[in-house]
């Protein structure tokens, strides 16, 4: 699984954040690792300057391997809390995916009148 780390004019991209981002969603994914060919991660501070809650954004979007891209986005007060929040979110999303796969193809193996 490849991972791509892009982030805005506001935000400071440096080695030491993509490896941070890099870490955290292998640590929540690696159980997808060999079903998605890559994420990627855009990272934006919503107001520029200007502090304010909930003006970090993250999204990521994974590409399963032969499915169409799965998106999600979190917003928090702060990088660290929105890059674990879309995480988590995208753990979530692609449970139910793969859940679904996997129930169609049992209800096509038990339909199935060759089995």
């Amino acid at each position: 699984m490849q991972i791509q780390v892009n982030s805005s004019n506001h935000i400071e991209g440096n080695i030491r954040l993509n490896e941070w981002v890099r870490s955290t969603l292998e640590a929540t994914l690696e159980r997808y690792d060999d079903d998605l060919t890559r994420i990627e991660v855009h990272l934006r501070d919503e107001n520029g300057a200007k502090p304010g809650p909930h003006d970090k954004r993250c999204q990521l979007e994974a590409r399963p391997k032969g499915h169409q891209p799965i998106s999600v986005t979190h917003t928090a007060t702060s990088l660290d809390q929105a890059v674990d929040g879309a995480a988590s979110k995208l753990n979530n999303a692609l449970e139910h995916f793969y859940g679904k796969l996997r129930s169609k193809r049992g209800a096509l193996e038990l339909s199935d009148p060759e089995a």
